[in-house]
């Protein structure tokens, strides 16, 4: 929990409290359907809630932001962020049913109410949202087909609507499969871990959404 407040020392007291939740939640909830594997469990604060917490390094989204969190599996990155920006709204979504229910009653102990969980696929929502995020569910030329039309029109961000993933390694070859405009943020920029010295966070403004 230390690394979090390392890196976020103005965390409110709800905040702090729903962090330090975080870990015994996910223990307990491990050993009955397995979302976070046991090796990781050791370092869960620096390599799932820190590593998802990357994109509010990169941009602040602002209070009544929609989000969506394709192929959220156990709740990363959406949870830590529903925790750091309360008045967002969060979707979670996954095809994975068990791993829902894990999304779902962590949300509930912690009394999210800016989360919403869902079992479904991500090209079968039709909502509209003002950002997409993602961490590793598959590359970029598969995952871009599945957020077309979700974006809503007016930008009231920092950053024009658009997809924060969090990716591992060269991006560059993957990404330039598509003919998308892209920026990538270095994680060991923001954070000392060796964990980060290949993270990072790839943004890329939704142009089509017009």
């Amino acid at each position: 929990m230390d690394i979090i407040l390392k890196y976020f020392p103005d965390l409110t007291e709800d905040q702090k409290n729903k962090f330090a939740r975080l870990k015994p939640l996910y223990e307990e909830w491990n050993e009955k359907i397995n979302v976070i594997s046991r090796k990781d469990m050791e370092h869960f604060y620096e390599r799932h809630v820190l590593h998802s917490l990357g994109i509010a390094k990169v941009m602040e989204f602002q209070p009544g932001t929609k989000v969506l969190d394709i192929g959220t599996g156990g709740g990363f990155p959406g949870i830590p962020l529903a925790i750091l920006f309360p008045d967002c709204h969060f979707h979670l979504v996954d095809s994975i049913g068990k791993k829902i229910t894990v999304v779902k009653e962590v949300a509930k102990a912690l009394k999210l109410s800016n989360v919403e969980a869902q079992q479904t696929r991500a090209e079968d929502l039709v909502r509209k949202y003002d950002f997409i995020v993602s961490r590793a569910v598959t590359r970029f030329a598969n995952f871009y087909p599945w957020v077309k039309g979700k974006f809503r029109k007016e930008d009231f961000n920092e950053f024009p609507n658009g997809i924060f993933l969090l990716k591992g390694g060269d991006v560059d070859e993957e990404m330039e499969e598509r003919p998308v405009s892209y920026v990538t943020y270095h994680l060991d920029d923001y954070f000392k871990e060796e964990f980060f010295d290949t993270k990072k966070v790839v943004y890329v403004p939704w142009e089509g959404k017009r």
